[in-house]
């Protein structure tokens, strides 16, 4: 299996002089076609920020970062944002719906980005997430938790190589969160995806092929 993602000496630093503070300290990491990976850790570990940088949404201080083959690093900014629609799949703490936008409406927005017409992968999706009865809602109208599902179906949905997933189970009661990390641990194994999830909670870490903790900025394969 192919490397989808490779980290290569990365650092991030925050501040300047006496301010300054060190998130990520020389961290190698890659990530290949069929695997998940969980990153676990406290708050203020890191993980996040690991990320964020894993999926170009910030740079690192120093270090490189292939997404299938391609340095993130030596890309333009539209290069990079195309390459994010395209290659990634963002699962972030915050759902990230457009207000405005039904359920059903949000998947139908990607497709107009696409040009591509998909109408029985959204119903698989919202069907395998228990929230195809909510297609007509608007986001206000829904729970935390059945927001953040919307948003696991969406990123999905555009079926990225690299799925990026930042305590996608925060704001879910136990069997969803359950049902998620199964439905992620799944993509990855039977579609070929590499997905990475950064998580507090160790129960969800059960699916995870590997799982590596974040200390002090530091990544370490868990025994």
């Amino acid at each position: 299996m192919s490397d989808i993602l490779r980290m290569e000496n990365i650092i991030k630093k925050f501040g300047q002089g006496h301010t300054e503070v060190t998130a990520l300290k020389n961290i190698d990491f890659t990530v290949a076609q069929g695997e998940f990976i969980s990153v676990i850790g406290p708050s203020g570990s890191g993980k996040s920020t690991f990320l964020t940088i894993a999926g170009g949404l910030q740079s690192p201080t120093e270090g490189k970062i292939t997404i299938n083959g391609a340095d993130f690093g030596q890309m333009n900014e539209k290069d990079r944002s195309k390459a994010r629609f395209k290659e990634i799949g963002f699962i972030l703490q915050s759902s990230n719906l457009i207000p405005f936008l039904k359920v059903q409406e949000q998947f139908q927005l990607v497709e107009k980005i696409e040009q591509e017409k998909n109408t029985a992968k959204i119903e698989e999706l919202l069907k395998s997430l228990d929230i195809w009865e909510l297609r007509e809602q608007y986001p206000k109208e829904l729970s935390g938790g059945e927001r953040q599902r919307v948003a696991i179906a969406r990123s999905l949905f555009n079926d990225p190589q690299l799925i990026l997933a930042d305590e996608p189970t925060a704001s879910l009661d136990s069997d969803h969160a359950y049902d998620v990390v199964k439905l992620l641990a799944k993509e990855a194994h039977e579609r070929s995806k590499a997905i990475v999830m950064v998580t507090h909670d160790e129960r969800m870490t059960q699916w995870s092929d590997k799982v590596y903790q974040m200390k002090d900025g530091k990544l370490l394969m868990k025994e």
